[in-house]
């Protein structure tokens, strides 16, 4: 099969969203990269930078706690939390993905299971100490945006943290073509629509990529009680 350049994931995406499966290109993705990570986009084959930075400020450690990472894919973040102490589970609704970070990590104390976040299991809910979302919510249509926080959100188990990492946009500001799409923080406060204190909130733009790129991140706590 030949591996996937940017256009023909563009092409995959837009064919996938146009036809009401605004999900099904990513295993598409997978299996076209053929164990190639370097033609999967998003995958860095390293833990992701705003959460290597986030977790080294606030100094968390897990500590025994769990932690679930949404849209896994490679497993590096997933990997990283439970180096840091965290009960692990990573799900991705591609099973070529999930396949492929069992393979990268043999020995890997985390959980990788086929998930589809518009479908939970019933077993996650309010289940985790700590959530990571990150660039998951980017590819949907506006139109799916607030179900799938809502689910996010319906992760984190009473007093437990919801890390949200995304581009940022302003309100209003009209979305680029083709994904990913950046957030609005309008769109953001579907999180506190769903029961979550907003913490913290940082608007910055990431230098490490060439031009900088606009990102929020954001710290939400559901509440004990």
């Amino acid at each position: 099969m030949e591996q996937p350049s940017r256009d023909d994931i563009d092409r995959l995406a837009a064919e996938s969203i146009g036809s009401g499966d605004a999900t099904g290109w990513f295993e598409a993705v997978y299996k076209a990269a053929e164990q190639d990570p370097s033609r999967i986009p998003w995958a860095d084959q390293k833990p992701n930078r705003a959460l290597i930075e986030w977790l080294d400020r606030e100094q968390l450690m897990g500590r025994d706690s769990t932690a679930v990472v949404v849209g896994s894919g490679l497993g590096d973040d997933a990997e990283e939390l439970a180096r840091r102490g965290f009960e692990v589970v990573g799900f991705d609704i591609s099973p070529t993905a999930i396949e492929w970070a069992r393979r990268r990590f043999p020995d890997s104390p985390v959980e990788y299971r086929t998930a589809d976040l518009f479908s939970l299991p019933a077993v996650f809910e309010d289940a985790f100490d700590f959530v990571f979302e990150a660039y998951t919510l980017q590819p949907l249509p506006e139109g799916l945006r607030s179900t799938a926080i809502a689910s996010v959100a319906s992760l984190a188990s009473p007093g437990g943290t919801v890390l949200v990492v995304t581009r940022g946009r302003d309100n209003g500001e009209p979305l680029p073509e083709p994904p990913p799409w950046p957030l609005s923080r309008e769109e953001l406060e579907v999180f506190e629509h769903s029961g979550l204190l907003l913490d913290t909130f940082e608007d910055y733009f990431d230098a490490e990529r060439d031009p900088p790129i606009r990102r929020f991140r954001a710290r939400y706590i559901k509440p004990s009680s």
